[in-house]
């Protein structure tokens, strides 16, 4: 079996089809590695394992050149058909615990008008720097880059922007250095207005997750944020639930201030998934406004909010036409 056999076959076992252009003359090996997808850690992590592999395989040097494709990332709208359900909330725990799951994911603040990530981020006031016309994501919670119109305008200052104008915007955020991002989870605007439609319409997302409360009328407006999405062929990932069910700290009862199930049966009666319930508990507001949020930490809030991003991965992952 000669060396480059012995070397390539070596190689070939720890990082697949990764390696091309593979040469080995006197015992000196170059090759190329393709890097794509990963980040900063992982691509040092690979390269080493291809050095030890080609070493102990007889290599007495390695030179590895590594290469990328841009990659496009793939967005996954939060949407809700109103205002107050948690949504921003479950934007940043889910990008957290996608990211705690190994995937590369940022977020981004679509919510022109009502932009609140930079607090449950936990970096209010750094301001994002750029590289050419390309904005750079600021590191958030959890190890997460994103950004958010609350970056980039003082705190509290009110933005009266027409639509086209709230578009441009927004386009800046998704259109960013995102570097190795996969997936950008998109914490929408309540509703279904102007700066959805510019969403739909230029970034055109690969699926959304809607959120409700459990209560009618809620059910109601998320009914209408499903219509819109598909309207617009986007497919649906899922339904959640939030704010379902109270636990009293002091007796320990549970109480269902909001109703109980209401989402659950609403995604069953329009036969899409449910993706889980996220209790109404004060350690998801304290966490939230401290910066901290709860999916970085351990426990039923942080495992609920793992269950859901599970589900999430899962459906980015499955064999589908809509995939990018």
């Amino acid at each position: 079996m000669s060396d480059f056999t012995i070397i390539s076959d070596a190689i070939a076992a720890v990082v697949g089809s990764r390696a091309s252009g593979l040469k080995v003359a006197d015992n000196a090996v170059s090759l190329m590695l393709d890097v794509s997808g990963l980040n900063a850690n992982q691509r040092a992590e690979i390269e080493a394992d291809v050095r030890n592999a080609a070493t102990q395989a007889g290599a007495q040097s390695v030179r590895v050149m590594l290469t990328a494709e841009r990659i496009t990332p793939r967005l996954i709208a939060v949407a809700s058909g109103k205002g107050g359900v948690g949504k921003s909330t479950l934007s940043t725990n889910l990008a957290i615990a996608m990211a705690r799951a190994g995937r590369s994911v940022g977020l981004v603040d679509a919510d022109i008008y009502g932009p609140s990530q930079p607090r449950l981020m936990g970096v209010e006031g750094v301001k994002p720097e750029a590289e050419g016309k390309m904005m750079i994501p600021v590191m958030g919670a959890g190890g997460v880059p994103f950004l958010s119109m609350g970056q980039l305008v003082n705190p509290g200052q009110a933005i009266a922007w027409r639509g086209p104008m709230a578009g441009n915007a927004l386009s800046q955020l998704v259109d960013a250095k995102w570097d190795n991002v996969r997936d950008i989870v998109v914490d929408m605007p309540p509703g279904t207005g102007d700066i959805q439609l510019s969403m739909i319409q230029k970034h055109k997302p690969i699926g959304a997750v809607i959120i409700s409360t459990p209560q009618d009328l809620a059910l109601i407006d998320a009914m209408r944020a499903i219509s819109f999405f598909d309207t617009a062929k986007v497919p649906i990932i899922g339904l959640v639930e939030n704010m379902a069910g109270y636990l009293c700290p002091n007796c320990g009862e549970m109480s269902d201030p909001f109703g109980s199930g209401g989402a659950e049966a609403a995604a069953k009666e329009l036969g899409i998934p449910f993706l889980g319930r996220i209790p109404l508990d004060i350690k998801i507001r304290v966490e939230s406004d401290a910066g901290t949020p709860p999916a970085m930490g351990e426990g039923p809030i942080s495992d609920a909010y793992g269950a859901i991003a599970q589900m999430v991965a899962t459906w980015l992952d499955s064999p589908k036409d809509n995939a990018v």
